[in-house]
């Protein structure tokens, strides 16, 4: 029996449909295994992003993405912190409306020309809670399939300590380079000091009955002698001038200066002080810390012409690790003496300046512009620091600080044994001095305070007098001189040879290093310029 066509067509249907099914299976389980594939790429995609937002939100930088309209279309934490904004209002905004117009105005002509695809670094400040800080911003832009850039992404850093690190270095080296320069100023101008000095008080005291030449000579002396203490604060500036440093109760010392500081200023003024309730005590040289207080005083004094308060404090106070990277020094504890007045005020041009040698605010003829950058020579060769904070018309204060010590002396006197040899007149001396001018007026003084003189003008031709010639029992000699044999080389050469010499070192600086590199017992130090009396005093103590 024959099939028939209908039940040939209904099995090439039912076999139709069957590969229909059998496909439609295949496809089904073909999405299927695509809807997995896509939401295993939907979910690693979801933790790339989130893995990459962790990562800019963590890094110390600001990212954001700009498009080619200027709208915002991405922002890390960062970069909306910086702004004080939450990311969503960040994100679809505006630039200028996120950083302000004043802000956008200043850099729209970066973001024109990233935008047309140059890459642009820029440095930028504004204000940040009250402060002002800086930052350094990278605009790259994003280019499309034909060439045009579409958006730009900004890369941005916190660079406002960087600054402040920089300025600071820039500080220390404009003060380290016055200082040196200073010091080599000084020996030569002391040098010129000495000759007028020893020459007007010779004249002087040869014409003891003559009133014209007295008239004459004694307000050159005057004015020569304010030279030499002008000296004396450059080199405090510098850090040349020796301390005498003692453990110095600093409250005890403020309440001893009160009166004294209650007497420079005008009634105007109110005068208090803060001490603590326990002694704080610093090794400092006292004579310097009075004079650092009394320059704050008056400073204070004439930026309050109408009146007003000054405050004068002790307290003791910690350094921390910021503060002292600043300054330069140990953290730790320190003594604190803040000095702080209702006075005028300074804005932050003059702020940066105050600590500067021959820098004033003062009319001509009155202030020399040295009291403050004494103060500060003064700080830093006590291993503290000096600052100030002020605003205009809001006063000014001034903080010292100084390092701790425990009480009592911190210089041992010499034992009796080791008492100085004396010199009396009638002794002989070798005077070695390289300026002929300076070594005249030295010999000078040496024959009117009766000792006879040998010279030399060298440390090599000393050295072969004193080796010929075995009377001489001074030496005076000045510490910087030519020929390869300075002051000091020479003090040690004749100690070895000549232990019982009374040896007598000039400076025009007064380095402290020329009684350090040698036994003290048989050492003077003699500061140029001097008196005759001081020339005495240092031969015969």
């Amino acid at each position: 029996m024959s099939a028939t066509p209908t039940s040939l067509r209904e099995a090439e249907l039912l076999a139709s449909v069957a590969r229909l099914n059998q496909e439609l299976e295949h496809t089904r389980a073909q999405l299927q295994e695509a809807r997995g594939a896509n939401d295993s790429i939907t979910a690693a995609l979801s933790r790339s992003e989130e893995r990459l937002r962790l990562i800019t939100d963590t890094i110390p930088a600001q990212i954001s993405y700009f498009d080619k309209n200027q709208i915002y279309r991405y922002a890390n934490r960062g970069y909306s912190d910086w702004f004080g904004l939450p990311e969503s209002e960040v994100i679809g905004s505006p630039i200028a409306k996120v950083i302000g117009e004043k802000g956008y105005n200043s850099v729209k002509h970066y973001i024109a020309r990233a935008l047309s695809g140059e890459t642009i670094t820029h440095e930028y400040s504004m204000r940040q809670k009250g402060k002002r800080v800086n930052a350094r911003s990278t605009m790259v832009p994003e280019m499309g399939p034909d060439g045009v850039p579409v958006g730009c992404f900004v890369f941005s850093f916190d660079i406002t300590e960087v600054k402040r690190m920089q300025a600071a270095l820039a500080q220390a080296q404009k003060m380290e380079a016055i200082g040196q320069l200073t010091g080599g100023v000084a020996h030569d101008f002391n040098n010129l000091l000495t000759i007028i000095i020893g020459n007007l008080s010779t004249l002087k005291e040869r014409n003891p009955g003559r009133n014209e030449t007295a008239e004459l000579a004694e307000p050159a002396l005057q004015a020569a002698r304010r030279g030499a203490q002008l000296v004396r604060s450059l080199l405090s500036f510098s850090r040349q001038q020796p301390l005498k440093p003692v453990a110095v109760n600093v409250g005890e010392l403020v309440a001893d200066l009160e009166t004294l500081i209650r007497r420079s200023l005008p009634a105007s003024i109110q005068f208090s002080t803060r001490l603590p309730a326990h002694p704080l005590y610093s090794r400092v040289d006292p004579g310097q810390l009075e004079s650092a207080l009394l320059n704050f005083a008056l400073n204070a004094r004439d930026a309050m012409p109408e009146g007003g308060r000054l405050v004068m404090r002790v307290r003791p106070g910690v350094l921390d690790e910021t503060r002292a990277e600043e300054h330069q020094l140990p953290a730790g504890p320190y003594v604190l003496i803040e000095v702080s007045d209702t006075g005028c005020g300074m804005d932050e041009a003059t702020r940066s300046k105050v600590f500067e040698p021959f820098f004033t605010t003062k009319g001509f003829g009155q202030g020399s512009g040295l009291g403050l950058s004494m103060v500060y020579g003064f700080a830093r060769q006590s291993g503290g620091c000096v600052s100030v904070s002020s605003k205009p018309g809001k006063g000014s204060t001034f903080t010292l600080l100084l390092p701790p010590a425990p009480p009592g002396s911190l210089e041992e006197a010499l034992p009796e044994e080791q008492a100085p040899a004396t010199a009396a007149p009638g002794a002989l001396v070798l005077l070695v001095e390289d300026e002929p001018d300076v070594r005249r007026v030295v010999r000078n003084l040496l024959l009117d305070l009766g000792y006879p003189v040998l010279e030399a003008e060298n440390g090599n031709q000393a050295a072969e007098i004193l080796s010929q010639v075995q009377d001489i029992t001074v030496l005076l000699t000045d510490i910087i001189m030519p020929g390869g044999m300075n002051g000091r080389e020479l003090a040690r050469l004749a100690q070895q040879e000549r232990p019982e010499l009374h040896v007598v070192l000039m400076s025009g600086y007064e380095e402290q290093a020329a009684l350090s590199q040698a036994d003290p017992s048989h050492l003077r130090l003699l500061g140029k310029p001097f008196s005759k009396r001081e020339l005495a005093r240092a031969l015969q103590s």
